[in-house]
């Protein structure tokens, strides 16, 4: 562990040596998954993509990431985050620099594929050095600052990203990216430490890693948590990367302009909520306050807010920003679930519950479009469709918020890694 009896210098070093290259890593992997959205106009007049061309092209980055995260779990638990994470990021680099040299849509497709599996393991890697190299009380609050940096990739992806188009271009921002991610994996590989035999999985052959992976899968340990990972991160992930502006263009009868500055808004309040969370987790730890606790609360005032926005009952940039911030409890699921599991099994179980996280990310974009399409064939307006929709996706939440509700105990066993 990492605490202030045994980082040389004291809690700076660690931080300097341990978070910062991990930031930089998450800040990378959430730039680049909100990336398309601001550099869209520029390709499509470059090279001619259609809508379905684009749409396409973007959503390679989720494929790709989603099926690397079963590989990523085992790989951290066996290799650790250093020499997983330090590696993939060398993958993200030449992605970034084949979508800079990229002239058709298969070269760009294979580029983002490449890219999604480059930074599949960023949040993973950190979260696992983190129960490596930080006490329990301490782990909470690093979860909200690395999120934090994940926010200001989202924020970096948007009005600033737009303000250097016209000097770079879009080739020139991606060979500014890969020259970055070049520069993670170097910082990672030099400033980690080791990792320490009690966080190595023990070694055995594939198939007895896959039967230990599929056990997680099906254990009621991993089961509590898989639903309320698909439809509260999942679900605000679909929320932010796509159903936000239409809802407050058809709802709130906002025009495009305004409905991106709400989007700004949203993000700032996530960018809020996980700085406090990494502000207050230590002492939050320390009176009892864990992650499961931070994430029951978080998940009930989301589902007031989402009450509130359905409602209209409120100004909109305060509901907003009040369902960013409050939506920073997601980022607990992934040590709230560990927890209830041995700890060199860490990097297979939060794996398997991003990849819930992602496979409700699809299921809501895709089902919330499927239910609008049904909805407006029936007679039914955009705005009134949105309004059924987004309360269908309420009812799902609270549902899967019930088995968070009743407790249970740590790594209760059944899966031994």
């Amino acid at each position: 562990m990492v605490d202030d009896d045994r980082v040389g210098a004291g809690r700076s070093r660690a931080w300097v040596r341990i978070f910062l290259p991990f930031a930089l890593g998450y800040y990378l992997s959430y730039l680049l998954r909100t990336v398309n959205a601001v550099i869209s106009p520029a390709l499509t007049e470059e090279l001619g993509l259609t809508a379905a061309s684009l749409g396409l092209l973007t959503s390679t980055y989720f494929l790709a990431f989603g099926l690397a995260q079963v590989p990523v779990g085992m790989a951290l638990d066996r290799f650790g985050p250093r020499r997983v994470e330090a590696a993939l990021l060398l993958l993200t680099a030449l992605g970034s620099g084949l979508f800079a040299l990229g002239d058709s849509l298969a070269g760009l497709g294979l580029a983002r594929a490449l890219i999604g599996v480059g930074v599949s393991a960023c949040l993973m890697a950190a979260l696992k050095g983190f129960a490596l190299w930080y006490p329990p009380e301490r782990q909470s609050s690093m979860i909200g600052f690395i999120m934090a940096a994940g926010a200001l990739g989202a924020l970096t992806a948007s009005v600033p990203l737009e303000a250097v188009l016209p000097f770079l271009g879009w080739r020139g921002v991606f060979w500014v990216i890969a020259a970055t991610a070049l520069f993670a994996s170097v910082l990672l590989l030099r400033s980690l430490p080791e990792t320490g035999r009690g966080g190595i999985a023990q070694r055995g052959s594939l198939g007895d890693a896959l039967r230990v992976v599929a056990g997680i899968y099906v254990t009621p340990a991993f089961l509590r948590f898989a639903a309320s990972s698909a439809f509260f991160v999942g679900g605000f992930m679909a929320l932010q990367s796509l159903w936000v502006v239409p809802w407050l263009m058809h709802v709130d009868g906002f025009d495009l302009g305004r409905a991106a500055a709400m989007l700004v808004v949203l993000n700032l309040g996530s960018l809020c909520g996980q700085l406090s969370i990494g502000l207050m987790g230590v002492r939050l730890a320390r009176r009892g306050v864990g992650a499961l606790v931070l994430q029951r609360w978080g998940y009930a005032g989301v589902l007031v807010v989402q009450v509130a926005i359905l409602s209209s009952a409120g100004p909109a940039p305060l509901l907003w920003f009040v369902f960013g911030m409050l939506s920073a409890a997601n980022s607990q699921t992934y040590l709230a679930a560990s927890r209830a599991f041995p700890p060199n099994l860490f990097g297979r179980v939060s794996t398997a519950i991003n990849l819930m996280a992602f496979t409700g990310a699809f299921v809501v974009q895709w089902g919330l479009g499927l239910a609008l399409d049904l909805l407006q064939s029936q007679g039914h307006g955009l705005g009134a469709a949105l309004r059924f929709g987004f309360t269908g996706l309420i009812v799902l939440q609270a549902l899967s918020l019930l088995p968070l509700l009743r407790s249970s105990g740590r790594h209760p066993g059944g899966v031994d890694g």
